[in-house]
């Protein structure tokens, strides 16, 4: 196909998506009782929603009525929308006119009342991603005002998905939960008792969805007017935008159904459904009226196989991220920087990749976390051919820079629109069934990594590997593997892709957009290696602003992402781009950090720049503290955090019950990614506590940071406390994490599998040998335990730190008890052990002796204090666990 016919069929795409994305606009501008012309919503009444009879006094009206209001609510939005008038706005008949049966606003809201082909496009799509079928939609179309919770569809406010998980209990779920009525912002993520955000006041609940909607207008402005002539890059910033502020709004609010999918997630699976059955019915000519009658049938039609779903997976990210040479270690904090946000990179431009080879708009892409992406597609031939093209085109990117370390691997299965039904009564569910179908084909899609086995001529790249290398530059310093061809300094030569690494960690700091295009825009901050054809530059956001123009309308910029990190806990996360959580936390050289230098902090330390990011050696540094003599007090250590959600695919696959569907998934998936990249950067960049961490990555349903070694054992409690907020206090979900203390100057692979050995200690922690094992546990001085011990164990480091601080606890008496734990916990194995209680009393009584200033009850009374604390509450009640108390306290004393 050419490039004009593909462009051609990309923006007839879009619209598609458009329309199934606008569908349900009319139940956001309805809530917010926009200012109508009532003659105008009357005649739209007619047109777009169902009629029924009242039962009760048998006076005509409409059911969801909001259908009415999308039209009206697209007037408003309408200059700020793309061009949608004009001669060609294929497939659709016109724009808005309501006269033509296949205008877009008709399409979007008839999906109560579809007649023609294109409206059952939407309809269907709709229905789908809701796991309707035909009688189900019926009886939800003709439902009464009220929800399972028993409110309308004003007071109404989202249930929160994670407290309905269920992976082993069979307790009654309750709903307690919602999430309060506002834009997309680190706050506004987390649930809320219902009592605080919702109640009965229709006219309160009113205000609030007025208040959004006008937040919502006004941020439409925002969007690059030059954009607009480019559709499928205007979609990808309004999908932002609608996010932002639909991602608390709750869809289905009638016929007692739960209202727990969001407004935002529902139309983002309706768009990619809707597009996918579009392009199956263009491509193979069947889009009459005989198409139409097909789908509204749904018999045979719903029975054919005509979806395609493609999963992508990153496979190998911990051996790109800590691969090493001898240069690594000095340039570590920079180097993993760089590599983490290129692996979200090439995650992105992988999926971007399937939908440029497609032709599909990016809202086809359903999933998008941590290096997995799940993109919807029709089922035709020749989306299989191209599929198993672009799978080529990967894998020679992956052998040609990676040498076979790492990839993307695709993966794709056929379903029909009955695979996405719900369960029934006492069946099975069909979409439990394809959840678990897509599990076991992505396996299989890893164990086939870079089809080396399967193509001969795969291998062609190492052949001319040895050949490549310059006999002056050698091997490059950074991961020790590759030929060297850039000098980086007089002594050290890198590869291009250690080249673009090191400048991605660099640029990431003082930049906060990113630009891809098709031809290279030649800017300094653009990249050396076009990842799979495209080229990447970043960019300020004064250097985006009107610049690009041109380069939107010829179709060569083809994304322009946001990735700033939240900057406020309440801010809408939107600046008129669309926005990807690919961006970490790294700790900056401020003004604070900059006093402490002068005073000695990090004395023998490379000297930094205000706004230049803290090295490793930096960071290590941090957990010390300035004594009165002007010393600084505590060891300089890291400590490495690592972690991930327990039983992720459970939850996915079995943890709704039957009663889960397509958004639901996608809803899951995204939810669970922002806890990590939205919450989690704003809690390292708002708390002191935390704003030396650094972010190796987090995302998905894992993390790995590096920090100060005391500051990173309390981040794993904050998180975990964090997380169970976030998650409702539901007790099925959680997560185990690992932490491992080293010194500064560890090499970077080393510290990453130090990091693994500390986390798969932590998820083997099974003490009564539970089956299945019950993980949320966590591993901190080789000391594996469940959280609620660590959590007390942090009460008794406080309460150590305490008594040493009024009875100045010598360093030996503190080391002493490490060695009567060790003789308290090998009790049964040789029961003389049991003399240490006699121990601690003879050595605590020694030790307040020593201070001459007590008299006899003071001393009796502290001794009774310490047995209390450290022998009761320490070591009987934690046994060796109570190590990590004791060496957090001897850590912070050292000089």
């Amino acid at each position: 196909m050419q490039e004009q016919e593909k462009r051609k069929l990309l923006d007839q795409s879009s619209r598609i998506a458009l329309s199934a994305f606008l569908h349900d606009l009319g139940k956001f501008a309805e809530r917010a009782r926009i200012p109508v012309d009532q003659e105008i919503l009357d005649a739209n009444k007619q047109l777009y929603c169902p009629h029924r009879k009242n039962h009760v006094d048998d006076k005509g009206w409409f059911s969801h009525v909001h259908a009415a209001y999308t039209g009206l609510a697209m007037d408003l939005i309408e200059e700020s929308m793309p061009e949608l008038k004009g001669t060609d706005f294929a497939p659709f008949g016109s724009w808005k006119s309501k006269e033509a049966d296949d205008s877009f606003i008709n399409a979007a809201a008839k999906h109560h009342k579809p007649e023609t082909f294109l409206q059952w496009i939407i309809a269907t799509a709709d229905r789908v991603a809701s796991g309707f079928d035909r009688e189900e939609f019926e009886t939800y179309n003709h439902g009464e005002d009220i929800t399972e919770t028993g409110k309308n569809h004003y007071t109404a406010r989202q249930l929160t998905l994670f407290e309905q998980i269920r992976l082993h209990s069979e307790d009654k779920q309750h709903y307690a939960y919602r999430y309060p009525l506002k834009p997309l912002s680190p706050n506004s993520i987390f649930p809320v008792k219902s009592e605080k955000c919702e109640g009965n006041d229709d006219k309160a609940a009113q205000k609030e969805y007025e208040k959004l909607w006008q937040g919502f207008v006004e941020a439409l402005k925002l969007l690059p007017k030059s954009h607009r002539n480019n559709w499928s890059l205007w979609l990808d910033h309004f999908e932002t935008l609608w996010g932002v502020y639909t991602q608390a709004i709750p869809s289905a609010t009638a016929f007692n159904i739960r209202p727990d999918v969001s407004l935002y997630d529902h139309s983002r699976v309706a768009a990619a459904l809707a597009t996918a059955l579009w392009r199956y019915h263009h491509e193979r000519g069947e889009t009459d009226e005989n198409a139409a009658k097909a789908l509204k049938a749904q018999e045979q039609s719903w029975q054919e196989k005509k979806i395609l779903l493609i999963q992508g997976d990153f496979f190998g990210i911990q051996d790109f991220i800590f691969a090493s040479g001898g240069e690594t270690n000095k340039r570590a904090a920079k180097l993993l920087r760089g590599r983490s946000f290129y692996v979200s990179l090439l995650s992105e431009c992988a999926a971007l990749k399937v939908l440029e080879a497609l032709s599909l708009p990016s809202t086809s892409q359903v999933i998008n976390a941590a290096g997995k992406f799940m993109i919807v597609a029709s089922n035709t031939p020749a989306t299989i051919e191209t599929l198993q093209q672009v799978q080529q085109e990967l894998n020679d990117w992956f052998l040609q820079h990676s040498w076979g370390q790492a990839g993307v691997g695709l993966a794709w299965t056929d379903a029909t629109c009955n695979d996405f039904r719900r369960a029934k009564p006492g069946k099975s569910s069909p979409y439990k069934a394809l959840i678990t179908k897509l599990f076991d084909q992505l396996e299989i899609a890893k164990n086939q990594r870079l089809n080396l086995c399967g193509d001969a001529a795969a291998p062609v790249v190492f052949k001319d590997f040895l050949d490549s290398f310059d006999k002056d530059k050698g091997v490059c310093k950074i991961d020790g593997k590759s030929p060297a061809s850039e000098q980086l300094d007089q002594e050290t030569s890198i590869s291009r892709l250690a080249w673009d690494q090191l400048k991605t960690g660099e640029w990431l700091t003082r930049r906060e957009r990113i630009l891809i295009t098709r031809q290279s825009l030649n800017m300094a901050s653009t990249l050396k290696i076009p990842v799979f054809g495209y080229h990447i530059s970043f960019a300020e956001n004064q250097d985006i602003q009107g610049k690009f123009g041109e380069q939107a309308k010829n179709g060569n910029l083809l994304r322009a992402w946001d990735f700033s990190l939240p900057k406020s806990a309440d801010g809408a996360l939107w600046n008129g781009y669309a926005r990807r959580t690919i961006n970490a936390y790294v700790p900056i050289f401020d003004d604070k950090a900059h006093a402490e230098s002068l005073l000695g902090k990090y004395a023998g330390e490379d000297k930094l720049e205000l706004g230049d990011a803290k090295t490793l050696n930096h960071i290590a540094c941090e957990d010390q503290t300035l004594q009165e003599n002007h010393r600084w007090q505590g060891i300089t250590a890291l400590s490495t955090l690592k972690g991930d959600v327990d039983n992720l695919g459970m939850i996915f696959q079995s943890g709704l019950g039957d009663d889960t569907s397509f958004s639901k998934t996608a809803a899951l998936s995204r939810q669970i990614n922002a806890f990590f990249t939205i919450y989690l950067p704003w809690l390292c960049r708002s708390d002191d506590q935390y704003r030396n961490t650094y972010t190796v990555f987090a995302g998905g349903d894992d993390f790995f940071l590096i920090g100060p070694w005391l500051s990173q054992i309390n981040m794993a409690g904050k998180m975990r406390q964090a997380f169970q907020e976030y998650v409702a206090h539901n007790p099925e979900v959680h997560f185990s994490a690992g932490i491992s203390t080293t010194k500064p100057g560890l090499p970077i692979n080393q510290l990453g599998e130090m990091a693994e050995d500390a986390l798969e200690r932590a998820k083997a922690h099974n003490p009564g040998q539970v089956v299945p094992s019950p993980k949320n546990a966590v591993n901190c001085f080789n000391q594996a335990m469940y959280w609620e011990e660590f959590s007390a164990l942090s009460t008794r480091r406080k309460r150590l730190q305490e008594l040493s601080e009024d009875m100045d606890l010598s360093t030996g008496y503190v080391y002493g008890l490490l060695n009567l734990i060790d003789m308290a916990e090998k009790v049964d194995e040789k029961p003389e052990n049991a003399v240490w209680h006699s121990y601690f009393a003879y050595r605590t009584v020694r030790m307040l002796e020593r201070n001459k200033h007590l008299d006899k009850e003071q001393r009796k009374r502290r001794q009774a204090e310490l047995a209390e604390e450290i022998a009761n509450a320490g070591i009987i009640r934690h046994g060796s666990n109570y190590r990590v108390a004791l060496f957090c306290h001897l850590y912070q004393q050292r000089d």
